[in-house]
């Protein structure tokens, strides 16, 4: 084999990542998939597509060994194959919201209410959190939250929030977060939990953003699912992070 025909071989195979990670519908499974497993049917509701093209993006995305799969009973369960596909899905958003304007300016939207946010570093946040200063909630589904969430956080999906609100006190900040800045259902927390009178605010991290920057999660599940491992996991910092995915803004600060 000559040179140019290894190099043909090389790029090659480097270039179907990047296939595989050329569709909104593909980065979103990814996404979806980084908060722990999930069947063909829950990220087709996810998504609201059809299943038969659900799978057909699996299958891409299988293809370019960014997903596996396991069969239980009846279902076949995918994950990601490595915490790494997680932070490509970061490092993808933040290079395009670096260089697409189109990008910055749809994210200024979703944060267009200033007051929503926060203005603490993520460690400070931790440790208010860790001496309760603040209360950290996980408005992602319970499986979610049980695969991996921030240290101190406590569930409380958005359905439920309504009937829990006697766990929350009003005599603290209150932090909400999701899957990412994409994502909006911390979003609908902020807004059901400020009209009940609460000092409620959001992060635009979710577990990837803070796994990225080398900072713990806990799992309240083993890597199948099982119940009960209590591990907090620790990735190497990989970047900086643009200050409007990095920063919080507590009530009163």
């Amino acid at each position: 084999m000559n040179q140019r025909t290894l190099k043909d071989l090389l790029y090659e195979q480097v270039a179907r990542i990047g296939k595989a990670v050329s569709s909104p519908k593909r980065l979103e499974l990814l996404e979806l998939l980084a908060q722990g497993e999930k069947t063909v049917d829950v990220m087709a509701t996810e998504l609201s597509a059809d299943i038969k093209l659900i799978s057909a993006h699996l299958k891409a995305l299988r293809d370019a060994r960014l997903v596996t799969s396991r069969r239980d009973g009846k279902y076949v369960v995918y994950r990601l194959t490595g915490g790494d596909v997680a932070g490509l899905l970061v490092t993808l958003r933040e290079v395009a919201e670096e260089h697409l304007l189109e990008l910055r300016l749809a994210l200024e939207q979703m944060v267009a209410d200033p007051a929503k946010l926060a203005s603490v570093g993520r460690e400070a946040l931790l440790e208010q959190a860790r001496r309760g200063d603040v209360v950290v909630i996980d408005v992602r589904p319970q499986v979610e939250y049980e695969a991996a969430h921030l240290p101190f956080a406590r569930s409380m999906p958005v359905a439920e929030i309504e009937k829990r609100l006697a766990e929350l006190p009003l005599d603290k900040d209150i932090v909400a977060y999701c899957r990412g800045p994409f994502c909006l259902l911390s979003d609908e927390a902020v807004v059901l939990l400020a009209a009940k009178g609460y000092r409620v605010r959001k992060i635009l991290d979710g577990v990837s953003e803070w796994q990225a920057a080398g900072l713990p999660v806990q799992a309240s599940t083993g890597e199948l699912g099982q119940p009960g491992t209590g591990v907090t996991h620790q990735e190497p910092v990989r970047r900086n992070f643009n200050p409007l995915q990095s920063t919080i803004k507590l009530g009163g600060q």
